[in-house]
């Protein structure tokens, strides 16, 4: 068994067993294979795609490329979300503490960005200090203190899985349902969740802007869960145009804290941000049994985030993963842009369409995401959109 013949079995359309795949990836992580030859696999992959067996193998692979969490001891529903990705998508940065409100511990791994879209754990590094690289014991104390934890996949949590990632992002093969359901179930199997609402993104902002392959994801993302004795909830929303308001790291979190602290006046233009936050809300809340609809879940949400509490679990989720919370009960004091630049319409008019995937490319060439795995991000760069093509 050797790379080459693996590699040109996936080319010329053959199915790749378990026993390859576990090989190719056991010894991708040693570094026994070279990059190169774990791109020309990937690329054979995006163009001939996988079976679902062939899925199953990469989620096994990548689980047993490192250790799983054991969160048995934690007598709470354990219930993440997770969305596939798209452009001022800030979710999970007010659901994590607001679904640890409720007594339902929040184990969530997140990613970066891939391509045009942005990633939760960059924009949390744009808080000065926060921590994504914890330790596994590190990441089981914090949720039994605090019910929620936000962290990377680290060297022991699906290491094959970060190791291909970053990868795939350079190497344009980011959109393939094959790839990107083995990527994120095997996070949120070896992270010890029990149940996971998948936000599965649809339209040109998303990593699969053709909405069949976005329900083929979805299929996928259940049927993998489920084979590994997960309850899953998929839920297909628009990403047709950019999510909230801002676009970029910092003001994203920034965004989110307007949301959150009842003290701050809300931007209305969050109006969208808010109707998918509060919907995925109501999907954990059904999941970890705290209500028996969705719908019954947003109003719980939605009174939640009124009083506050929300605000101050998010307070102290920074503080124990090392940021600085002067930073969030202040976001005014935040590191400035160096440039800044307003672009006007030169006429009276209606915004009929905002373009996602535009201004997801126009960001990342500011700043706010990477071209090469080498690339540092300015999380202080972002776009503002004063007005939405909807309302």
């Amino acid at each position: 068994m050797n790379a080459v013949e693996i590699i040109k079995k996936k080319r010329n359309g053959g199915v790749l067993s378990d026993t390859e795949i576990q090989y190719f990836i056991a010894n991708y992580v040693k570094g026994k294979i070279p990059d190169y030859q774990k791109s020309a696999l990937l690329m054979a992959i995006y163009f001939v795609g996988l079976t679902n067996e062939e899925t199953l193998g990469f989620v096994n692979a990548f689980i047993n490329s490192g250790k799983k969490v054991d969160l048995s001891h934690i007598k709470k529903p354990k219930v993440d979300k997770h969305s596939t990705g798209g452009v001022g998508d800030k979710t999970s940065i007010i659901l994590a503490p607001l679904i640890a409100c409720f007594d339902v511990v929040v184990p969530m791994m997140s990613g970066r960005g891939l391509g045009h879209t942005g990633g939760t754990l960059d924009k949390l590094e744009s808080i000065p200090g926060f921590n994504v690289h914890l330790t596994i014991p590190q990441f089981i104390k914090n949720l039994e203190t605090l019910g929620v934890c936000m962290i990377g996949q680290t060297d022991d949590l699906t290491p094959a899985d970060k190791k291909i990632y970053a990868l795939r992002d350079v190497t344009a093969t980011v959109e393939n349902t094959g790839l990107i359901t083995a990527s994120i179930t095997s996070k949120k199997i070896a992270e010890g969740s029990e149940g996971i609402v998948y936000d599965v993104k649809a339209g040109n902002g998303s990593t699969l802007p053709d909405l069949e392959k976005s329900r083929e994801l979805a299929d996928k993302l259940l049927r993998t869960s489920r084979d590994f004795g997960q309850q899953a909830i998929a839920v297909l929303t628009d990403m047709s145009s950019p999510l909230g308001y801002t676009i970029g790291n910092w003001h994203e979190i920034y965004e989110c804290i307007e949301i959150m602290n009842p003290e701050l006046k809300t931007n209305s233009l969050s109006s969208d941000l808010m109707e998918v936050t509060l919907y995925l809300a109501g999907a954990m809340l059904m999941l970890g049994d705290k209500c028996s609809s969705i719908e019954d879940g947003i109003k719980m949400s939605q009174d939640k985030l009124n009083s506050g509490d929300c605000f101050d679990k998010f307070l102290k989720l920074v503080e124990i993963q090392g940021g600085n919370i002067d930073v969030i009960k202040n976001p005014h004091s935040y590191r400035k842009a160096e440039y800044t630049d307003y672009i006007e319409a030169s006429e009276d008019g209606f915004v009929t369409a905002l373009d996602a995937l535009t201004f997801g490319l126009v960001a990342v060439t500011l700043g706010c995401g990477r071209k090469t795995i080498e690339d540092k991000i300015d999380y202080s760069a972002a776009i503002f959109l004063e007005k939405k093509s909807w309302g």
